[in-house]
Formats: C-alpha cells, structure tokens, sequence
C-alpha cells in the first residue's frame, strides 16, 4: 500500500471551511450545529477500507469520547468514490462506526468538494479547530502505523488538544498524517496535488 502524506495547504489560523453533509443513515448535519457550544472540532477525513485508519479505528473511538467530555466535537468524513470503492458506501460507514465504537457522526462527502475545501490527501487526516472555528493543528494522529510502530494512542493529537484548551499554539513543524490517497472520482482529483 502506497502511503500519500497530508498536504497541509490549511494553514494555522485559517478558518473552518464550512459544510452540509449527510451521514450514513441519511441524516444531516451542519458545520453549525456540529460547532455550537463547543470548545473545538476536531475533523478527520477517514474511510472503512484503509489499513491506515483501521489501525486506529478502535483508539480514536476512545480519544473522541475523552475529547467529547472536554467540549471538543469529533466529525469524521469519507470522500472516496463509493462507485469504485463499494466498501466505503454510506450503509458500510454505518457498521464500521458501531464496530469501533464511533460515537460521533460520520458523514459522507458524495461531491468531494468538501475534501478539496481542506485539501485533504490521504485517510485519515485530521484538523482540529478551536472555538473561533481556527485552526490549531493539522496532521498525525501519532506516529504509529500499520505494521510497525506499535498500537494507535493518539499522541500528537492529545497533545495538540492539550494545547487547545490551555490556550496555548501548538507549536510546528506539524507531521504529516499518512495513509491511502482519497479516492478521487475519475477526473476529479483536485489541483493541489500538482
């Protein structure tokens, strides 16, 4: 499996772009309403299928539910092309959230225009966003990955909301999340890609 790295093309400061999507069972959600009252958004561009986000799967179930205690809102979101990637479909987000206990919502991003607004590039990628909706941090989620490193545990993004909610910039060089590239629709790849 070849690994794609985050392009990190959001950059510290900038806003949460916005979005309307559907999740697994049809049901919408907004920016707005996934924001409100809340200390932050934490983002994460996922899908079923990739190695990658499987291995930190169950982990980030657990580190959403701990971050969901501190007001910070966890949304996951999958862009790939169902039509040639069936194991991502809409009806298979929905057992793949209650498999590794997925509390938070997991939309589907039918258009991938929204994954082109935060030029995500590989699954899974993170954004996290402070209640201002700017962003505090974009990248890993740890240095583990499938097949070396250990088990998922969350630690660059522990860290990166540790400093969110003390106030504190989380300070860069910010390591690139990597894992399966988006899977574009047939023409569709954006331009940040080159």
């Amino acid at each position: 499996m070849a690994e794609v790295p985050s392009t990190f093309q959001l950059k510290a400061g900038q806003s949460v772009p916005d979005f309307s999507l559907q999740d697994g069972k049809g049901e919408s959600h907004t920016l707005a309403n996934l924001r409100d009252g809340k200390n932050g958004l934490l983002v994460a561009f996922v899908c079923n299928h990739c190695p990658f986000v499987v291995h930190l799967a169950g982990s980030f179930g657990q580190f959403a539910r701990e971050i969901g205690e501190k007001g910070i809102q966890t949304v996951a979101i999958s862009a790939n092309d169902v039509d040639n990637y069936p194991a991502d479909a809409p009806p298979k987000m929905v057992e793949f959230a209650a498999a590794n206990g997925w509390e938070f919502p997991y939309l589907y991003d039918e258009s991938q225009d929204v994954a082109k607004s935060y030029a995500a590039a590989c699954t899974p990628d993170f954004y996290l966003f402070d209640a201002e909706g700017k962003l505090t941090y974009a990248g890993q989620y740890d240095e583990t990955r499938p097949g070396r490193g250990g088990e998922a545990h969350g630690g660059d993004l522990r860290r990166a909301v540790e400093d969110l909610l003390s106030g504190q910039p989380t300070a860069e060089p910010w390591y690139p999340s990597t894992g399966c590239n988006i899977k574009w629709k047939p023409g569709g790849a954006p331009d940040y890609f080159g």
